[in-house]
């Protein structure tokens, strides 16, 4: 999933002409998905083991949604949701 703050660093703080990147560029990493079904705790532990703040969700092959880091921090005690950000965090 590219965000603005993937333009922003890969792109703009570079230096390099947004007209002449393309998002194949910008891509990374392996495709992490959730299921529409799952529940939070399966949010936490797939955002935690894939270091990701945001998950696209699907119901089979359909793209239904995206969960964010901020979506479960509303929902989830501050304890769990604490924990998931320092693993995301540590960039390693």
């Amino acid at each position: 999933m590219l965000t603005d703050r993937d333009i922003v660093v890969k792109v703009l703080a570079e230096g390099r002409d947004p007209a002449n990147v393309t998002a194949g560029e910008l891509a990374q990493g392996e495709v992490v998905t959730i299921g529409a079904d799952d529940d939070a705790a399966e949010i936490l532990r797939t955002m935690g083991q894939y270091k990701v703040r945001r998950l696209p969700v699907i119901d089979g092959q359909e793209l239904v949604g995206i969960v964010a880091v901020a979506d479960v921090a509303r929902s989830l005690p501050e304890r769990p949701v604490g924990d998931l950000i320092e693993a995301i965090s540590e960039r390693g």
